[in-house]
């Protein structure tokens, strides 16, 4: 009992000790923000890789694929039996798209993907990333009637809108195409009233306006407001348009597509592909479900050419994954395999690139992947889980949090040096009291206890404090983050480079628990040595030490 009643006086006695709790309490709280705040990082980017991967992906060494994808999902089902959930085919092809802004050609490098839109949202999470509430049920590479979600969706911060989703399908694409026929009838008109040589004569003088501008001024000009919406889609309207316009519009038909009525083949481009975000969190867009751009990307022959055509957005996805958002455009698989020569001419049997397969719930990938392994020989077919695909970031970021882990647990080494050198004064400062209870009957082992005692309640304390502190910043993160945009005037996370707004945290009750035990532990190794010194004290030296 005397050493707990020893130890409660000297920690509230002894103020030099507060020094080694603070120093504690503040390792411990920032330890459990960094590892709350990267805990949460690493979830988000993980389910966003996996909202693009499906749990194994089965594909070929070579862009040309591998035929008969139907027989090979017969073969993987035979070798997985039960541990598979679902199956969808994919081609995957490097491309290039274009599209005009403001009469500007602009050009990016992408993925080109071709997927089954009725089953590929059934192994991955893409149906959830796109921006149309119809998609998200059932993904249609048909344009629809407005509808598209004008605020995003996937925010965390109010103010994250999207105004200029708003009207955009069908409604847009009959105003886009009404405005282009005023322009074209307008340059027309000029040119049947302007003498020859004049409009060259008067060029110079005349202000150089953008294509946009020079648009507006016709509309204003020659028609109003709501002629500039053409009616939408009647009864009239054959019903081999309005279920699959790409087929009504072929030039080997031998008619001119209506741009109003018609579109070219769907593709959904990621959103990073076709805006960006400017600093108060409103995208910007550069292309709009409804506007046409064209791909150029090579066929599966031997050797490759380029081919492109011309495709209709009908939707954006958005994983916020800019690596994705800002590289992958999907397109109906059979137009793709079409288009690359895919498809043997004599047998109709279609060409993959891969096959993405989705497991039943609680199935180990690794088990299930070798397996798959062992059936398809390996100069033929890479077969791998999601994590295998990305293994490299996934281990970079494991041994950030682990290096930094080493680096924070350092903070609470040094308050463990500081109660070391705190408890080696103690027993200096504390000898003939130390005698004296030596020579009352203290054993050496009581008198070690009262300072092992003494050092964990120190860790305690500042474990205790530090949990109660690392708990309330984790809780209050995004408000301190908040506070200090306002301070500073800048933001902390720049959306237009991670894509949201709100700081990702997950607090694991196992790593509070380490940190807490690493803390007390160090606490209490701090305070061996000095406990060792005064358990070896003679009595008669310790009473005689002035």
């Amino acid at each position: 009992m005397y050493k707990l009643l020893l130890c409660w006086r000297y920690l509230r006695t002894r103020w030099i000790a507060l020094a080694s709790v603070i120093s504690v309490t503040l390792g411990v709280a920032t330890m459990i923000v960094v590892n709350a705040v990267m805990a949460g990082f690493a979830h988000e980017m993980q389910t966003r890789i996996h909202g693009i991967l499906s749990d194994i992906v089965f594909e070929s060494h070579s862009l040309s694929g591998f035929q008969d994808p139907n027989w090979h999902m017969e073969e993987i089902k035979r070798s997985g039996g039960n541990l598979i959930e679902g199956m969808t085919p994919m081609v995957a092809v490097p491309a290039m798209l274009n599209f005009q802004v403001r009469g500007q050609w602009v050009t990016r490098q992408v993925m080109f993907i071709g997927i089954d839109e009725a089953t590929h949202a059934r192994v991955s999470d893409f149906g959830r990333y796109l921006q149309h509430p119809l998609n998200r049920q059932q993904l249609s590479f048909g344009l629809r009637e407005g509808g598209y979600d004008t605020v995003d969706s996937q925010a965390d911060a109010p103010g994250s809108t999207r105004p200029a989703l708003e009207g955009a399908g069908w409604p847009y694409r009959r105003m886009r195409v009404e405005r282009e026929r005023l322009w074209r009838e307008r340059l027309e008109s000029q040119s049947d009233t302007t003498p020859a040589g004049a409009g060259a004569a008067e060029s110079p003088s005349q202000p150089t306006r953008s294509v946009n501008d020079q648009v507006e001024a016709v509309l204003s000009a020659t028609a109003a407001p709501e002629a500039a919406v053409a009616p939408p889609l009647d009864e009239s309207t054959p019903a081999a348009t309005k279920k699959d316009p790409f087929r009504t519009a072929r030039p080997e038909e031998g008619r001119v597509m209506d741009l109003a009525q018609e579109q070219f083949t769907g593709v959904v481009p990621g959103i990073g592909l076709a805006s960006f975000r400017d600093n108060t969190g409103v995208d910007r867009f550069l292309v709009l479900p409804g506007d046409d751009v064209k791909i150029t990307f090579p066929t599966a022959g031997t050797p490759p050419k380029a081919v492109s055509d011309t495709f209709t957005v009908v939707d954006f996805y958005e994983s916020k994954m800019s690596e994705y958002d800002s590289n992958f455009v999907f397109v109906p698989i059979d137009q793709l395999q079409r288009m690359r020569g895919m498809i043997d001419p004599q047998t109709g049997i279609p060409s993959v690139n891969s096959i993405q397969i989705k497991v039943t719930p609680g199935t180990n990938l690794n088990e299930l992947r070798d397996r798959l392994r062992k059936a398809f020989p390996a100069e033929l077919y890479l077969i791998s889980s999601w994590r295998d695909k990305q293994g490299p970031l996934l281990m970079a970021v494991d041994m950030e949090m682990a290096v930094l882990n080493i680096l924070l647990f350092l903070i609470i080494a040094v308050a463990g040096f500081g109660i070391l050198a705190i408890f080696f004064m103690i027993v200096v400062e504390k000898t003939r009291d130390i005698g004296i209870l030596k020579s009352l009957g203290a054993s050496s082992s009581g008198i070690a206890g009262i300072f092992l005692g003494y050092g964990l309640f120190l860790g305690l304390v500042g474990a205790g404090a530090g949990l109660a502190l690392g708990l309330a910043i984790t809780l209050n993160i995004n408000t301190i983050r908040a506070a200090v945009e306002w301070c500073t005037g800048q933001r902390v996370f720049d959306p237009s480079i991670y894509y949201f707004f709100k700081i990702p945290t997950i607090v694991n009750p196992l790593t509070i628990s380490w940190i807490i035990a690493g803390a007390v532990g160090i606490a209490v190794l701090a305070s061996v040595l000095p406990a060792l010194r005064a358990a070896r004290l003679h009595p008669v030296e310790a009473l005689r030490h002035d």
